[in-house]
């Protein structure tokens, strides 16, 4: 990668802001970020779980398989006719392959999944742990598996992204739903149609994914938490309150393709600080701010939130600098939760965002929904942005003040030193050049929501994209505007997204429950007082 290239889009060491990081200490030794490596987007389940499967199927004694999840399912199947990941992970750490794990522990009455997937996988000889090592109100969000060769290093990798090993993830580009979801209440109905994306990673960056997971594995905070409820429930468990020792680390990986990779995380500042982020780390943050504040024609955003004036100031500011700047966002129809008193703080930080970014960019900023081909609506957990094809971020973070301060997060911005050569070759017209991986990524993304081929030009020109995504959620709002005809629904997917609007009197205690339990602040009181991250 030309470090000349990626100074305007990386996050210097100094910009990370996090100096008791081993991350960032490695970083510090001359760059931010690790050339060389090969990053594969899995978009769906279905793919990133075959994949997984076959990975962890190759393993042999010595290796090693580490995992951070918010949530896992030991009876979710990786595969039409499995296996399940509990038995898989149990079954592997029986043949003497070091599994580990970190789960978040949950609230008390939604802990039950992850802690059955801790038995069956410890039973076996691994070592899963509920950690709730988090602010109040937060939970480590982070979806990691990292996986270690001990005889051939260089073929180790990681899976990182936006996917949980859990009930309602495996869907397919058909998006009929996992055949076992987690809620079969709800507006999305009894098997929840789900997009998502997995990066599958090798090269020198799974090094750095490796030190992500050991410093928090390292920490010597009790992993019970602080409130009395946990620590009663872990010594009714004869849980472990501390982690055991860990392996000592592998060899650097060598080249393995053209992308550069930044490895951002977010940790909030704890009353009892994280040894390796005593002030908290911000980086998802600061690069998502960094990335929109090179666009030039094209953001394009899928989020399953996008709350927070804070986190879509930097898009707005965007807008106003660069009137030909155009912006897509690709959203939940519907928040998961949609009840009498979950409903409106899941609307009103959207709400609030969405009002700030037409008034910044006004007809620039298209909003959708996406749906299957029977006109259900698909649920969006995808954490992607793509600017101008040229930088992308994929992760676990959304776009809340949630995600940028408050829980774990884990996510990779990527930048490819292969230019691709379809034209229009620099679409942001400041001489860098379109790039292989964002292309690519956006092309298929864009492929399946408008029904359209990958190899569609159509598809390659940024300043027509408004116009096609108009078009596009037109002929679907037409097709249900007439569904008595009979017709097929159209082979684009995409519809004008209209989040229902609130009445006056729900704004006010809305606001506050939005404000303290579904978007929090975890900068710590002196810094959430002052702008910036």
């Amino acid at each position: 990668m030309d470090s000349a290239a990626a100074e305007g889009w990386f996050l210097s060491p100094s910009e990370r802001g996090n100096p008791d990081s081993r991350i960032d200490s490695i970083a510090s030794s001359g760059r931010a970020w690790t050339d060389g490596n090969s990053v594969l987007p899995l978009i769906d389940g279905v793919a990133y779980f075959e994949r997984l499967a076959q990975e962890l199927g190759a393993l042999a004694s010595g290796d090693c398989v580490w995992f951070t999840e918010w949530r896992g399912d030991r009876d979710e199947l990786l595969g039409p006719d499995g296996p399940t990941v509990g038995a898989l992970l149990a079954a592997l750490a029986g043949r003497g392959i070091d599994v580990r794990g970190l789960v978040w522990r949950s609230h008390p009455l939604g802990e039950v999944a992850n802690r059955r997937l801790e038995a069956e996988i410890n039973h076996n000889g691994g070592q899963v742990l509920l950690d709730q090592r988090v602010l109040p109100f937060g939970s480590h969000h982070q979806k990691l598996v990292l996986i270690r060769h001990r005889e051939s290093a260089g073929s180790s990798l990681a899976f990182v992204g936006g996917i949980d090993l859990c009930h309602g993830r495996r869907d397919d580009p058909g998006h009929a739903g996992d055949p076992q979801p987690m809620d079969r209440r709800g507006r999305y109905g009894p098997r929840a149609p789900w997009h998502d994306i997995q990066l599958e990673v090798r090269g020198p960056a799974v090094a750095q994914m490796e030190w992500s997971f050991r410093e928090r594995w390292e920490d010597p905070t009790r992993l019970d938490g602080a409130t009395p409820l946990h620590s009663l429930l872990s010594r009714l468990s004869a849980e472990p309150r501390f982690p055991s020792a860990i392996p000592v680390e592998t060899a650097p990986q060598g080249e393995a393709g053209s992308q550069a990779v930044q490895l951002l995380r977010t940790y909030p500042a704890r009353p009892t600080p994280f040894p390796f982020a005593r002030q908290g780390e911000f980086s998802v943050a600061r690069a998502m701010i960094k990335g929109i504040g090179r666009a030039e024609r094209l953001i394009y955003v899928e989020d399953q939130y996008l709350w927070s004036k804070d986190a879509v100031e930097a898009l707005a500011l965007r807008l106003v600098a660069r009137p030909n700047l155009q912006l897509i966002l690709v959203l939940p129809r519907w928040p998961h939760s949609q009840g009498v008193l979950t409903g409106p703080p899941n609307r009103i930080g959207q709400l609030e965002a969405l009002d700030r970014l037409r008034q910044a960019g006004g007809e620039r900023v298209g909003v959708y929904d996406i749906e299957n081909q029977e006109g259900r609506a698909i649920y969006v957990h995808a954490k992607v942005c793509i600017v101008d094809d040229i930088w992308a971020m994929v992760g676990s973070a959304n776009f809340n003040l949630r995600s940028w301060t408050h829980d774990s997060e884990l996510s990779c911005a990527v930048l490819d030193s292969r230019l691709d050569q379809r034209p229009p070759q620099d679409p942001a017209g400041g001489g860098e050049g379109a790039r292989v991986f964002a292309r690519s990524l956006r092309l298929q993304l864009w492929a399946e929501h408008l029904g359209r081929s990958e190899s569609d030009p159509a598809l390659l020109e940024l300043t027509a994209a408004p116009e096609l995504w108009r078009q596009a959620a037109q002929e679907v709002e037409l097709w249900h505007h007439n569904n008595g005809s009979g017709q097929p629904h159209p082979l684009a997917r995409v519809m004008q997204h209209r989040p229902q609007p609130l009445a006056p009197w729900s704004r006010w205690w809305a606001g506050k429950l939005y404000r303290t339990l579904y978007d929090p602040d975890g900068r710590g009181r002196s810094r959430s007082r002052r702008p910036g991250f």
